[in-house]
């Protein structure tokens, strides 16, 4: 066997041995696990000065879901007891400020507060405190949630129709919310006064139904929007089940909507 013919089958085993070990490395890699969903909401007002770090806070996390490991599903609702002081927040609901007052009470708190983000219901810190917010996000991922699935999802008409699938037996409340991917304000009075406002995942129809049957049955929520407001672009669908007793998130689930033709 000459030289060359020896240099070929040596290059060729080398070759061979490689793809092998490369096959080994690969089958024995441990499986990736899928990020953990948590819910982070900001309470948050277009009157409120402090508030916009706060939304460009949330925004961030949308977008580069900075937290290892974590998939947050953010909400930016908007509450109403800014609106008296120079701007009306055009998204602001008093459902909203509901919301916020049975946590403060959940929390032991003696007031509310914007900007507030609240991360799987379990714990409540200032909106623009980067540095909490992952702290909480890394906690909230160490309680495992139950399986939620939103099935069966149509828009049309301002109404959207869906199901919702939940582990047997489960107990909770359910609460969809209906959320604008992104909007903008220019405010003109108020605190912000000569801003342009940008907002993610903003509420723009929040309903709590209660114990329902999440077995895949029909729900609807309807978009009540006046001409004035109609919701020309995406939208996010976000349904969640809360534990009544603490208002500790137990599932939560997203899913984007298309516009209607």
């Amino acid at each position: 066997m000459n030289l060359r013919h020896q240099t070929k089958i040596n290059s060729c085993l080398a070759v061979f041995i490689a793809l092998v070990a490369a096959h080994s490395s690969f089958a024995q890699a441990p499986p990736t696990n899928p990020p953990q969903l948590v819910l982070v909401e900001l309470f948050t007002s277009e009157g409120c000065s402090d508030c916009p770090p706060a939304d460009a806070l949330l925004a961030r996390l949308d977008a580069t879901q900075f937290v290892p490991g974590a998939h947050a599903i953010v909400l930016s609702e908007h509450v109403t007891y800014w609106d008296h002081l120079g701007w009306r927040d055009p998204f602001s609901l008093d459902l909203v400020t509901t919301r916020q007052q049975d946590y403060a009470r959940a929390f032991g708190l003696t007031d509310i507060y914007t900007p507030q983000m609240i991360v799987d219901g379990r714990t409540q810190l200032i909106g623009s405190d980067s540095s909490a917010l992952t702290h909480a996000v890394v906690h909230a991922m160490t309680v495992p949630k139950l399986d939620l699935a939103i099935e069966k999802t149509q828009w049309a008409h301002g109404d959207v129709h869906f199901a919702v699938r939940i582990p047997a037996g489960t107990k909770g409340d359910l609460i969809a919310v209906l959320a604008a991917n992104e909007t903008h304000a220019e405010v003109t009075r108020g605190e912000n006064a000569g801003r342009t406002l940008h907002h993610v995942a903003v509420a723009r129809v929040f309903k709590d139904f209660g114990v329902v049957f999440a077995d895949g049955r029909p729900i609807q929520l309807s978009a009540p929007f006046s001409n004035e407001e109609k919701q020309t672009g995406p939208m996010r669908l976000i349904v969640f089940l809360v534990d009544r007793g603490n208002g500790r998130v137990l599932a939560v689930a997203e899913q984007d909507l298309k516009q209607p033709g």
